[in-house]
């Protein structure tokens, strides 16, 4: 009986600060006060209350075991353990220099690359205007066709 008039009392607390917020043309806080308003009445209504209850004593007795207990102590340094050794494979991972098991090794350069153009140099001729060009726009397409001949295509 007690957890329902407290929880009737603080949803309509956050109902009255909601109208307050309203009242001042702050709509978007208004909405948000009223909506955690009415979070105890729901949580009373529902039944979560013994709930929130039972899981507030287990957390009790998990803290006070955490300070005499030492297998908390162990199970806690198996965590850490465990989250470093993930952090430290990620870091690893990401630099590049993790070795794979079973993957044959790469041989060792052999020396330095010949040096060699890029491009092969061609000789420029100078362009010589076709006498049966059409100037329709494809003059373009007559430089292609000639490369294209010029290669025996």
């Amino acid at each position: 009986m007690l957890s329902a008039a407290i929880s009737f009392i603080l949803t309509a607390g956050g109902v009255a600060f909601a109208g307050l917020r309203a009242y001042r043309r702050r709509f978007l806080s208004a909405t948000r006060w009223f909506a955690v308003a009415l979070l105890p009445a729901g949580l009373y209504l529902t039944g979560l209350f013994p709930l929130a209850s039972t899981i507030g004593r287990e957390f009790a007795d998990w803290a006070g075991k955490l300070v005499l207990d030492p297998r908390v102590w162990t199970g806690i340094a198996l965590l850490g353990v465990s989250a470093v050794l993930l952090v430290i494979t990620r870091w690893v991972g990401r630099r590049g220099s993790a070795v794979v098991e079973g993957a044959p090794e790469r041989p060792a350069a052999a020396g330095p690359a010949p040096e060699r153009p890029a491009v092969a140099a061609t000789p420029k001729a100078p362009k010589k205007p076709a006498a049966g060009k059409r100037e329709d726009g494809l003059g373009d397409f007559a430089d292609i066709e000639e490369i294209l001949r010029k290669r025996g295509i």
